[in-house]
C-alpha cells in the first residue's frame, strides 16, 4: 500500500514489487521502502580489505566472509537485495566508502557528490540506493533548490571559465555538468533518507514526466564508513 509524505515529492510503499512498480507522477519523484533491518552490517565493513576511500564488495567476496550469526542476517540481505535488483535490470554496485573526492577544480562550483545534484541518462532509468551502514543520503525539495546555473553569481564565474563562442555556452554548462548542480535555500527543508531504506529517485532522462530528484551525499558526520548499495 502506498502513502503521500506531507513532502509532496516523496510517497511511501511497503514492499520491493510496490517500489519498481509505482511511478513518478505529479510532484512525487522519490519512492521509498522503509524498512527496519536486522543484522551486524559493521561487522562486515571491519572484514572486508579496504583498497582505497571506495572499495567496491563483489557477491563472492561476501560468501567468503566467515561470520557471527548476526553478520551472515545481514549478509542475507545484502545478496537479497542485490539479486531482485538484478532481475529487475538494474546493475546494483555494493560500495564501503570512507569518503568521496572532493572536487577541487572549481572552488566557487564544487561538481562532487556532496553537492546537491540530479542524475541524467540518455535512456529511461531510475536511481536506487540504500545506506546500511553509516550517515545516509539527503534529498531537497525540487522548489526549494535553485540550479546553479541559474544564479547571476556563479554564472559570470562560469562565463569566465568559458573559452568560446557566447552560442556554444549552455553547451559548455551541459557538457561539464554544471546544470546537474543545485543550491538549496537557506530555510530549505533537507531530508534524510535514513538507514536500511530502499529508494528509487527520479532521473533527468528523455520523457520524464517529473522532475529529477535533487539528492547529495552526507559528510561522514557520524565517523563510521559508509555501507551503499547503489545503481
Amino acid at each position: 500500500m502506498t502513502a503521500l509524505s506531507q513532502e509532496n515529492q516523496i510517497r511511501y510503499v511497503s514492499s520491493f514489487q510496490e517500489l519498481i512498480s509505482e511511478p513518478f507522477r505529479g510532484e512525487v519523484n522519490a519512492i521509498g521502502w522503509m524498512r527496519q533491518l536486522a543484522g551486524d552490517f559493521s561487522e562486515i565493513v571491519d572484514k572486508i580489505e579496504l583498497t582505497g576511500n571506495i572499495t567496491e564488495v563483489d557477491p563472492e567476496e561476501l560468501l567468503e566472509l566467515t561470520l557471527s550469526e548476526d553478520g551472515q542476517l545481514a549478509r542475507s540481505i545484502l545478496l537479497n537485495d542485490l539479486e531482485v535488483l538484478k532481475a529487475h535490470g538494474a546493475a546494483p554496485v555494493l560500495n564501503i566508502i570512507s569518503q568521496y573526492d572532493k572536487d577541487e577544480d572549481f572552488p566557487f562550483f564544487p561538481t562532487d557528490v556532496y553537492s546537491f545534484h540530479a542524475d541524467r541518462s540518455p535512456i529511461p532509468t531510475s536511481t536506487f540506493l540504500c545506506t546500511y551502514q553509516g550517515d545516509a543520503s539527503e534529498i531537497v525539495p525540487n522548489a526549494q533548490a535553485t540550479q546553479k546555473i541559474q544564479i547571476p553569481e556563479i554564472r559570470n564565474e562560469l562565463r569566465k571559465l568559458y573559452d568560446g563562442k557566447e552560442a556554444g555556452f549552455e553547451e559548455f554548462l551541459t557538457e561539464n555538468f554544471f546544470d546537474l548542480h543545485y543550491q538549496a535555500a537557506p530555510d530549505a527543508r533537507i531530508i534524510n533518507l535514513g538507514v536500511g531504506n530502499i529508494w528509487k529517485l527520479a532521473v533527468d532522462h528523455p520523457g520524464n514526466p517529473v522532475l529529477p530528484c535533487i539528492h547529495r551525499a552526507p559528510h561522514e558526520h557520524s565517523g563510521q564508513k559508509r555501507l551503499l548499495l547503489i545503481c
